[in-house]
């Protein structure tokens, strides 16, 4: 197991966005959004006008989140919506049997990839978060039926995210099998995968679980709109 400081998994929207995304931020000083097209997420250090940002931010996105503390709102916005979420990451490789075959998604891909998002993760995912890191994907009969790929990434971590199965192959392990690669591809760049899921999900939270990852912290995400 590779050793790193872990602050940056504190704030992980900010660190991403400073350490190794800062190609894709929108940046409002003390307050660092990803670019609309890549992704709906933003974040704050202590001291960070949130109020005057998230009205210049409005103007970009509709709807879109800040991770971490709550967040001063412009006054003439509703109150923002909290939901709470787990932050998990794994030390090792996964031991885990991978018997499909899993294929890099690349831009030849791009439409099958947001086709399967839209039936089950469209929320979080826009047209260029594919471009946030690698995408892996299992094929059955011409149809991309699972996916999982890489989104925030700092120096030494790598968010796993977008683990989606089409509803008419679940339960087939597929997931299992995707987060077992895309951890192993990071491991091998020498990183460390880790992950977010809203904590009502408790399906996720045990299959997880099941893989190795532990629970690192609980944290907020509030969603804004206009």
């Amino acid at each position: 197991m590779t050793s790193f400081d872990e602050t940056p998994l504190d704030n992980p929207v900010w660190y991403a966005l400073t350490e190794h995304q800062g190609h894709v931020a929108v940046d409002y000083g003390g307050v660092k959004f990803y670019h609309p097209d890549y992704a709906p997420f933003g974040a704050f250090i202590p001291g960070g006008h949130t109020s005057e940002a998230i009205e210049k931010h409005a103007r970009l996105i509709r709807d879109f989140f800040i991770v971490g503390e709550m967040p001063q709102m412009p006054e003439q916005f509703k109150a923002p919506v909290q939901y709470i979420g787990l932050q998990m990451i794994v030390y090792k490789n996964i031991d885990h049997p991978v018997t499909e075959t899993i294929i890099e998604l690349t831009d030849a891909h791009y439409d099958d990839l947001i086709r399967l998002i839209k039936l089950v993760y469209p929320e979080y995912f826009k047209s260029k978060t594919q471009k946030l890191g690698q995408y892996y994907g299992i094929y059955k009969g011409g149809q991309l039926v699972a996916a999982a790929g890489e989104r925030m990434q700092t120096h030494n971590f790598i968010e796993i995210s977008a683990i989606i199965t089409h509803p008419g192959h679940t339960g087939k392990g597929y997931a299992k099998q995707l987060i077992t690669h895309t951890a192993d591809r990071i491991f091998k760049k020498g990183k460390i995968p880790f992950l977010h899921v809203d904590e009502t999900n408790t399906n996720a939270i045990r299959l997880y679980l099941k893989l190795g990852f532990k629970t690192r912290r609980r944290f907020s995400f509030w969603k804004i709109s206009v």
